[in-house]
């Protein structure tokens, strides 16, 4: 089989000094793309800010043979993400691939979680998600070609104590991934998620020590670097990837119960089991799809 290619294809990764942005940048680079390594250089709480990483990466790249520019700006704010994406413009002439990785923890248990502890985990996970997005849509369009992967996480899609900030702004990735994919079919964007399980400085204090080698980044970054290749079609999806294995991910609704008549509160409860049935379940493609069942009820 022949060996999946970037070259042409320039590739914005965020939070790319550590962990997965880093690997994600040094192996698009590595297959040709050329890449803005962005990250802000704060630690893993967002605090603090510096240029180094962002720039050692670079430089790896560039030993390596590549092509990378670094750039140190907050995707958490409008001027940021805009700043981000010129940077790419500016260096390379466009943008064709987007990946949202840059992230911070504040984790706290919910009654413990102040306002900003809050805020601020949605501010960079989920708001950058949109405003590198919306800062590279325009041109994605134009083009009429783009690939985009959010990061989500398993706390996320199943929640975690501790973690109400990082799980909301998780979960919000999946919602918009699929509107993206939806908005975007038309142009050749398509928008993808990963649901990454691996050893990073985000999760060291969560993942048993005795487990780092086997949850590696580099069993992480294939997933995405397929996802964003030319050749991919699968939009609007979300994988969960880590350690050597991969498995997609399905938003589903089981048959429910419905009726003719008003429900009542007791109608609920004598048929709550019907309700809460999980079998068979159906994935729906939009929510034109999700409402068939509902409008079949209405007009039978």
């Amino acid at each position: 089989m022949s060996e999946l290619r970037y070259d042409g294809r320039v590739a914005v990764v965020t939070g790319a000094g550590h962990g997965l942005g880093r690997q994600h940048a040094l192996e698009l680079a590595a297959r040709g793309a050329k890449v803005v390594v962005n990250d802000l250089g704060g630690d893993r709480t967002g605090t603090g800010a510096s240029a180094g990483p962002a720039q050692e990466v670079v430089d790896e790249i560039k030993k390596n043979g590549g092509e990378a520019v670094a750039n140190p700006d907050n995707v958490a704010t409008p001027e940021g993400a805009r700043a981000i994406v010129q940077t790419a413009l500016d260096a390379f002439g466009k943008v064709d691939i987007v990946v949202n990785n840059a992230g911070i923890l504040r984790d706290k248990s919910f009654k413990n979680m102040s306002v900003e502890e809050f805020d601020s985990v949605i501010a960079v996970h989920l708001r950058g998600s949109f405003l590198v997005s919306s800062a590279a849509w325009p041109h994605l369009r134009e083009q009429g070609y783009g690939r985009i992967v959010n990061t989500s996480s398993p706390a996320g899609l199943f929640g975690n104590f501790g973690q109400a900030n990082y799980s909301t702004a998780k979960m919000g990735l999946v919602g918009f991934t699929k509107t993206l994919a939806q908005e975007g079919a038309k142009y050749n964007i398509k928008a993808n998620a990963i649901a990454p399980v691996a050893w990073t400085r985000m999760t060291e204090d969560l993942l048993p020590a005795d487990f780092a080698d086997k949850l590696g980044v580099d069993q992480v970054t294939p997933l995405v670097a397929y996802l964003v290749h030319d050749s991919v079609e699968d939009s609007g999806q979300v994988y969960t990837v880590g350690g050597g294995r991969i498995a997609k991910i399905f938003v589903a609704e089981g048959p429910g119960y419905g009726q003719k008549a008003t429900l009542s509160v007791e109608d609920v409860r004598d048929n709550w089991a019907a309700i809460s049935a999980a079998e068979p379940l159906t994935v729906f493609g939009n929510v034109g799809e999700q409402m068939g069942p509902l409008i079949q009820q209405l007009t039978s």
